[in-house]
């Protein structure tokens, strides 16, 4: 059978079945494409064990894949060849028998205390042109920075989502995984003038974060044209993710326990969460101060 259409069968699978996000199933697809194209096949009985080793060991040795695109590329082909062999287009999976390289033990990229808050600031004293992007982009990045939002799910934000009377947002995670984060009475201030200058501005559409100039979502390339002015006005570089990591950087550093950080980050093994753990040497320095040994010297 085709490929292309095998590949199109299982996305959709993947996205009506398992419930998996519309990002996961664009990275599905694009990572089967380029598997195919560069292995040049054109029909699934072509898929063998020597394409599949020679395609990964092009992208680690000709192409210099991180580990992380190698295990991209390796869960994408994984999965997709054991949805094949268990619909009978396939009589093994070639990828099962391949190892992960180690990764790296670098940590998440963040900020640090001082820059989340310069960032805070300058996008509130911004020389704007209209005082409803003041209000907007405050209450913008300071979701990212408060509940440690994925750029995807700030984006599909409802009026509804947002309770401001019990401090809460209800959010739709990856893979239909829904969960409720408390609001912090800082951000809830923020949202409030928010809400009021989009009041007056009239705005009508469900989407929580609106265009300034049309009665519309807030978009994709409207954030990333935003983050590029905030930028260069901090001098921090930084991206939406990162955001998400300083978040769960400063909730530890605040001793908030792993678990209810799992839960509020959406993350649907907690191992993940625990990456957050290894904490910056200034952090450390400070918690060794705390032993109360040191009272006795």
């Amino acid at each position: 059978m085709n490929i292309e259409l095998l590949q199109e069968d299982f996305c959709h699978y993947a996205k009506y079945i398992r419930g998996v996000s519309d990002n996961t199933v664009k990275r599905y697809r694009e990572n089967i494409s380029n598997f195919s194209s560069s292995a040049q096949i054109s029909h699934i009985s072509e898929v063998n064990e020597k394409k599949v080793l020679s395609f990964f060991l092009e992208g680690r040795v000709a192409k210099n894949w991180k580990s992380t695109t190698y295990k991209t590329y390796f869960m994408s082909l994984l999965v997709f060849f054991r949805w094949c062999v268990k619909h009978n287009y396939l009589d093994k999976n070639y990828v099962e028998g391949l190892e992960l390289p180690k990764g790296s033990k670098s940590l998440p990229k963040k900020l640090t205390r001082q820059e989340a808050f310069k960032l805070l600031e300058i996008t509130f004293n911004y020389p704007y042109t209209q005082k409803y992007l003041r209000y907007r982009n405050h209450a913008l990045f300071s979701m990212f920075l408060f509940t440690g939002l994925r750029k995807s799910e700030l984006l599909k934000l409802k009026l509804t989502d947002v309770d401001i009377q019990n401090q809460s947002v209800f959010v739709k995670g990856k893979g239909d995984k829904d969960r409720i984060i408390p609001l912090s009475t800082t951000l809830i201030h923020s949202l409030e003038n928010y809400l009021k200058e989009r009041k007056n501005q009239h705005k009508t559409c469900p989407e929580f974060f609106t265009s300034s100039n049309r009665n519309q979502g807030f978009t994709d390339s409207g954030l990333k044209r935003l983050i590029i002015k905030m930028r260069k006005a901090t001098g921090i570089t930084f991206k939406t993710h990162e955001l998400r990591h300083t978040f769960a950087t400063l909730m530890l550093e605040g001793g908030c326990d792993i678990y209810s950080l799992s839960k509020m980050m959406g993350h649907s093994d907690i191992k993940t969460t625990t990456i957050y753990l290894s904490a910056t040497a200034e952090h450390l320095r400070l918690q060794v101060i705390k032993h109360p040994l040191n009272s006795l010297i």
